[in-house]
């Protein structure tokens, strides 16, 4: 496979890049040189190009006026001159696209073989791999890195405020209408970030999590250089420390954690605040952004009389920054996010495999990597006093600190390159190789996912090879999850990719495209549920119940309100009767004695298979549903072949209700397979003719 990476946007070179050496130059150029290094270890991969900007800017040195270069032996950059000659900052790049395509439409035609498929990194990239694929016919995927509607919301700005921003807007519309595939870091950007453009279809958006080189950052060393750049601005330099490590541009918002420090006595006692903000000679010289930034940063130092309590170096090389995580780590540190919006935080990984709790922004990628690890405190970025309340908690319990930092080791597995690298291919290969079997299936296998599906690893890998051995029956997925939470935890588990995913307590029902990659939402179905549904009203209602505690925002979806309610015996009693007092009609769904879902009086995991099974055609002895728990309870209710695993919990097995169901005896994937045989077997053995 010939993967060709579109990236216009900072000064990317294929070693030694200075991160920070222009607004730019940030985590995307990591994030691609990771990639195409994953990329390139795979033996199915033969080739791939990196095609960015030419420019000559004697101020960021002469390799970027190079016209190619070479990484490994597999991968090289290749640079284009565009209308424009001098370094050009993100917002002015829309005047390069036509000539960048040119010039890129020009090399790949001169090339022995095609690219199977482009990989445009930011909006600018995506129009190019437009145009390149309307004149070659080569599908495009594409990968925003960050969004200008996140970026107009944090600024505060309406639309037709900022020129420049509203056609970048433009652009990454256009590029989610345009691409095969969307590819996004964290279910934040798929399902929050990406909801507000008019083009969004979250079935053709796909969360695969960057991966990371954290091997190096794992038990490194301290640096001499680095514990000398931060003893010389403070008093006592073997203090604690709160560590940032981010460009200085306003959406990272180092200037609330400079006052979350400086309004809090208590914090500057307790640690000092380092600060490694980018790369500077001159403050003059920088751009922008970065030298406002900076300027209010140095200004606030002044204004709270922190001088000796915050370090802020001027350098640092790409080589010292595990030597930085360590410096924080041997004093008993914490590293802050405190960001607007971080639409991944490759930063949160290194300093989680440095061991290193976390206080991180909850906009963004962090909301996963704190889920996934349990290693810090997530915290309203706007709200200072959170910030240093969460900070302060974490410096003062060393308990906490310690689980925390153990915690922080787990990032090493969920986060790995080659791991990315296995998922990213399979992708692109079946946008062009895969198809969704034609022939109606015969019958039709429902599993909820956690704890019935996946829970198991050897179960799951049994369940792929039988699964293999099953032509006529089409396999779906019903859960309590979100559709994007659904589909990253299968492919994390290797599970088999399903034809439909029933999302969000039955609220939500997708279908596989034929390309056998991409998903589209069953309008039909949302319709049904969407009729006599208020939400609104319902939230205002639960708002007087004790003892309700609402889930993140994230779980929060447009035909579902989610709950916490723990220890709170009769809760559900209360919950019906405020809904019947203010007489809305709604499913109420309770699992695991702390999950509470709202739903469409017509939603429900039952009514959503049904829907599934008359949309196939299906009789009702065709159809096989298997769970554990009581979210499971109205699909188990409902169809006759209802399979319970054998690690059931809520009392499934002896609620009269499903006393038709079958009881595995073994637990997860395996029990589902059980199931199915019993059903087909007790099938079969009806259909013997008497002797």
């Amino acid at each position: 496979m010939f993967i060709l990476h579109v990236a216009l946007q900072g000064c990317l070179r294929a070693g030694n890049v200075e991160y920070g050496l222009t607004a730019d130059t940030g985590g995307h150029i990591r994030y691609l040189l990771d990639l195409a290094a994953a990329s390139a270890a795979d033996p199915a991969v033969e080739r791939i190009v990196i095609a960015t900007r030419r420019f000559d800017e004697a101020r960021l040195g002469a390799d970027y006026a190079l016209g190619s270069e070479r990484i490994d032996g597999k991968t090289e950059i290749v640079r284009f001159w565009t209308h424009r000659p001098g370094y050009l900052e993100k917002e002015a790049l829309h005047t390069e696209v036509e000539s960048f395509a040119e010039a890129l439409v020009a090399f790949i035609e001169a090339q022995p073989e095609r690219p199977a498929v482009l990989h445009a990194h930011y909006a600018d990239a995506a129009s190019v791999a437009a145009i390149v694929e309307a004149r070659l016919g080569i599908p495009f995927v594409f990968t925003a890195h960050s969004l200008g509607l996140v970026k107009r919301g944090v600024l505060g700005l309406d639309a037709g405020a900022d020129a420049a921003l509203d056609l970048r807007v433009r652009a990454e519309d256009a590029a989610l209408e345009r691409a095969a595939l969307v590819i996004a870091s964290s279910r934040d950007e798929a399902e929050v970030q990406w909801a507000g453009y008019p083009a969004y279809e979250p079935g053709r958006i796909r969360i695969l999590a960057p991966g990371s080189d954290l091997e190096r950052f794992a038990g490194a060393p301290t640096s001499p250089r680095v514990d000398a750049a931060v003893a010389r601005f403070l008093r006592e330099p073997d203090k604690p420390v709160i560590l940032a490590l981010a460009r200085p541009v306003a959406k990272k918002n180092l200037a609330a954690l400079v006052r979350a420090y400086g309004e809090c006595p208590a914090l500057q006692e307790r640690a000092n605040l380092v600060i490694f903000a980018g790369a500077r000679d001159d403050l003059a010289a920088l751009d922008g952004d970065m030298a406002g930034t900076m300027r209010e940063i140095l200004a606030l130092i002044d204004r709270y009389d922190l001088y000796g309590r915050v370090a802020y170096p001027k350098h640092h090389r790409p080589e010292d920054v595990p030597a930085i995580y360590a410096h924080a780590k041997q004093r008993g540190g914490v590293f802050v996010n405190p960001a607007l919006n971080e639409p991944f935080g490759l930063t949160l990984l290194e300093a989680s495999a440095a061991g290193l709790p976390l206080v991180a922004t909850d906009s963004g990628g962090p909301n996963d990597i704190v889920e996934m690890c349990g290693n810090g405190i997530l915290v309203n970025p706007r709200h200072d006093a959170a910030i240093a309340e969460a900070a302060l908690r974490i410096l003062s319990d060393p308990a906490l600190h310690a689980r925390f930092a153990e915690a922080g080791g787990s990032v090493a597995r969920a986060y790995d390159w080659r791991r990315h690298a296995e998922r990213y291919h399979a992708l692109l290969a079946s946008l062009a190789d895969a198809a969704v079997e034609a022939a109606n299936p015969e019958q039709l296998l429902i599993c909820d996912i956690d704890n019935t599906l996946v829970g198991c690893a050897e179960g799951v890998r049994t369940f792929g090879t039988w699964r293999e051995r099953q032509p006529g029956l089409a396999f779906g997925v019903a859960t309590g999850r979100s559709f994007h939470s659904a589909l990253a935890i299968l492919e994390q588990q290797d599970a088999p990719r399903p034809q439909v995913v029933i999302s969000s307590v039955g609220s939500e029902i997708h279908h596989l495209d034929a390309n056998g990659t991409t998903y589209h939402q069953d309008a039909e179905w949302r319709a049904v549920v969407s009729r006599d549904w208020n939400p609104e009203e319902a939230r205002r209602a639960l708002a007087r119940v004790p003892g309700l505690l609402p889930q993140a925002p994230l779980e929060q979806r447009a035909h579902k309100l989610s709950y916490f309610t723990e220890g709170q015996p009769g809760i559900v009693s209360r919950v019906r009767a405020a809904l019947e007092r203010a007489g809305l009609r709604c499913s109420v769904i309770h699992s695991h004695g702390r999950y509470l879902d709202i739903l469409p009086i017509r939603a429900s995991k039952g009514t959503a298979v049904d829907f599934v099974r008359a949309r196939l055609a299906l009789s009702h002895d065709a159809v096989f549903v298997a769970g554990d728990s009581g979210n499971d309870i109205e699909m188990l209710r409902t169809i006759p072949q209802a399979i319970i695993v054998g690690n059931f919990s809520d009392g499934l097995a002896a609620m009269p209700a499903l006393r038709h169901s079958y009881v595995a005896r073994n637990t997860h994937a395996r029990g589902v397979i059980e199931g199915v045989v019993h059903f087909r077997d007790k099938a079969r053995a009806a259909c013997k003719p008497a002797r």
